[in-house]
């Protein structure tokens, strides 16, 4: 199996693809993984400029030789490339898996929205490392390879799902590349966050006409909110305040989800799985 390897936001370092691809080879020696030289390439904040970004993309993910691709981080910077490639994907693209979370959640949502491809919310490249001991991207190239079910989110229930960054989400929202969830579990997770950007943050998802009709939302992980910025000061636990917001939703709040960034972020096909 062939699965490349691109940036479409920030660069990597070229340590980071030699872990991963050192990684791949020992646990899942049928996948072939090509790490593009555009994932090394800087440009200010980007892995190069937005041409070469959307130009590797494509160039990618229409080549019928490779059949999926495994996006290398997240950062910013996907949806500044949206306007041009979405309409020039062509029949081979739609054959391939797509995965990533964070800010890859741009193009994963612009996706499926279109229907292009298996979109995937789950690790990415660079998530090979002793701290989490290859736990993300076993369950990543597990997936990827051979569709391996224990690298679901096991709260996946049979409903269609979706999975974003709430910044993400909110972020799209009053565009063109949202999604329709009607009748979807939607997943979200955060990191780096204060209480009150969440909370905000919930507040537009909460009311944006886009996201009626949803069938739940679960909550994956919270992590590096800055100090003084938690529950405490915010004076709310993060249960209550997405109890709250699904409340006034009337959209059922599901419990906690394995998704984020840490070393727990599971696997979420958009759609059913």
């Amino acid at each position: 199996m062939r699965i490349a390897v691109v940036a479409p936001a920030r660069s990597i370092r070229p340590e980071s693809a030699a872990r991963g691809a050192a990684f791949a080879a020992l646990e899942f020696p049928e996948a072939e993984l090509a790490f593009d030289p555009q994932c090394f390439a800087e440009a200010g904040h980007f892995a190069g400029p937005d041409a070469l970004r959307a130009e590797t993309f494509l160039r990618y993910a229409n080549d019928p030789a490779y059949d999926a691709i495994w996006f290398a981080r997240g950062g910013y910077g996907s949806n500044r490339i949206l306007a041009e490639v979405m309409p020039k994907l062509t029949d081979a693209a739609r054959a391939k898996t797509y995965m990533g979370f964070s800010d890859m959640g741009f193009l994963l949502g612009a996706l499926y929205a279109r229907r292009i491809g298996r979109p995937c919310h789950g690790p990415m490249s660079t998530e090979a490392t002793a701290r989490n001991r290859g736990g993300p991207a076993w369950r990543a190239l597990a997936w990827l390879t051979g569709k391996d079910r224990r690298a679901l989110e096991p709260g996946l229930d049979g409903r269609p799902a979706a999975a974003f960054n709430l910044a993400i989400i909110t972020a799209m929202l009053g565009t063109p590349w949202v999604p329709d969830l009607t009748d979807h579990v939607l997943l979200l997770e955060e990191v780096g966050e204060s209480y009150y950007r969440i909370d905000r943050m919930m507040f537009q998802l909460a009311n944006a006409p886009q996201l009626r009709g949803l069938a739940g939302i679960r909550l994956g992980s919270v992590t590096d909110v800055p100090e003084g910025d938690g529950p405490e000061a915010f004076g709310e636990t993060i249960e209550a305040m997405m109890t709250r917001w699904c409340r006034e939703m009337r959209v059922p709040y599901l419990g906690r989800a394995k998704i984020g960034h840490d070393a727990e972020n599971t696997v979420v096909p958009f759609g059913i799985a």
